[in-house]
């Protein structure tokens, strides 16, 4: 039976949980990827994103919620009755075998005519720039080489949906940022559904057509890249994404509106806001010669087109990153006044949740 076009590589997870005898790693997790999105499960070390991974592969049973996988109820089937690709952080290559035999040793597997073997072969190798290198053990081969390997082995599978975790952990910085517009490339040429898993922000933010940041094995925000560094909607995703991320100032009552905590006589944002909790991006404060809010700079890092700043705010009892344009060589304890936008983001102390955007209920 054929597959209805607009379910192909569709996801979708209903209440997914999971627990290792008493501990919970996933609590009730609900997302859907629509078909061709780059999906990125984000977050730290312990957030349950590859245990989720694991679940979608097959690989891990959930304790309960339901997974469809292009509107089929998969929650119980094995990994091979998925339909799916996927590749691993260690690549999973076989020592002894070729560049060829490994990319094709899933097909022969699945007892796939030598013929249509060898078409898929030669297809995914000038893909991904490995026809010279077919005769090749692993050994013989760079990390990145090592990479498209276990790309091309995704790929000759052709499925409709592809898992991948952590693949770039092992590269040096310069060739993940080659392997993300690789990837990422070859992910919008073949129209797949992806879900990517990384605890690194900047493979997020660049590759994904949709976040889902992870804490604590639940859903902390579901967004666009865009939406998550605009709007984030907690101190936890504010203060996870942006390098530097975004600074988190309390806020206290003041005799013309709401002030940062240890700088009195500045109101810098309505007096209904005190008591909450301020949330600044470094690009949105710029240091002024007029009237500003008090600041002393703890350290200065060059970085080339830009300096990010650290300050002490008032009397030190807040901190903050700003980031400037050039090469300011400013020493420790240097004073500066800081121009701050008006709030745009504020978060409610208690709970940590976003607050509604001023002028909305």
């Amino acid at each position: 039976m054929s597959l209805p076009q607009g379910l192909r590589g569709d996801i979708r997870l209903d209440g997914i949980t999971k627990s290792f005898g008493d501990t919970q790693a996933l609590a009730g997790i609900s997302i859907a990827a629509r078909p061709g999105t780059f999906l990125v499960l984000l977050g730290p070390s312990g957030c349950g994103k590859s245990t989720l991974l694991r679940v979608v592969a097959g690989l891990e049973a959930p304790t309960s919620g339901r997974l469809l996988l292009e509107g089929r109820d998969v929650t119980g089937l094995p990994p091979a009755a998925r339909g799916i690709a996927m590749v691993f952080q260690s690549y999973a290559l076989f020592p002894h075998l070729s560049v060829a035999e490994n990319i094709v040793f899933g097909l022969r597997a699945r007892h796939v005519a030598a013929a249509e073997r060898q078409a898929r072969l030669a297809a995914a190798a000038e893909m991904l720039g490995l026809t010279k290198l077919l005769g090749r053990r692993p050994s013989q081969l760079s990390g990145g080489q090592q990479q498209r390997v276990a790309l091309a082995r995704a790929v000759v599978a052709e499925a409709p949906i592809c898992l991948m975790d952590e693949p770039l952990s092992n590269l040096d910085a310069k060739l993940r940022a080659e392997m993300r517009r690789e990837i990422r490339a070859l992910q919008q040429r073949l129209g797949i559904t992806m879900v990517y898993v990384t605890h690194d922000q900047a493979e997020a933010m660049s590759m994904a057509d949709q976040v889902v940041l992870m804490r604590d094995g639940r859903v902390e925000q579901d967004a666009t890249p865009a939406e998550l560094y605009a709007r984030p909607a907690s101190v936890f995703a504010a203060s996870f994404i942006g390098t530097p991320p975004m600074s988190l100032l309390r806020l206290v009552p003041g005799e013309h509106g709401a002030e940062v905590a240890g700088a009195p006589g500045i109101a810098v944002a309505p007096a209904s806001t005190a008591g909450q909790v301020l949330g600044l991006r470094p690009e949105e404060v710029t240091p002024t010669d007029g009237p500003g809010l008090p600041a002393r700079v703890q350290a200065a890092e060059f970085l080339g087109a830009e300096t990010v700043l650290a300050v002490a705010v008032g009397d030190g009892a807040e901190v903050m990153q700003l980031r400037v344009p050039g090469h300011h060589a400013l020493p420790a304890g240097a004073p500066l006044r800081l121009k701050l936008p008006p709030a745009r983001h504020m978060f409610d102390a208690a709970s940590g949740l976003r607050l509604p955007d001023p002028g909305t209920a």
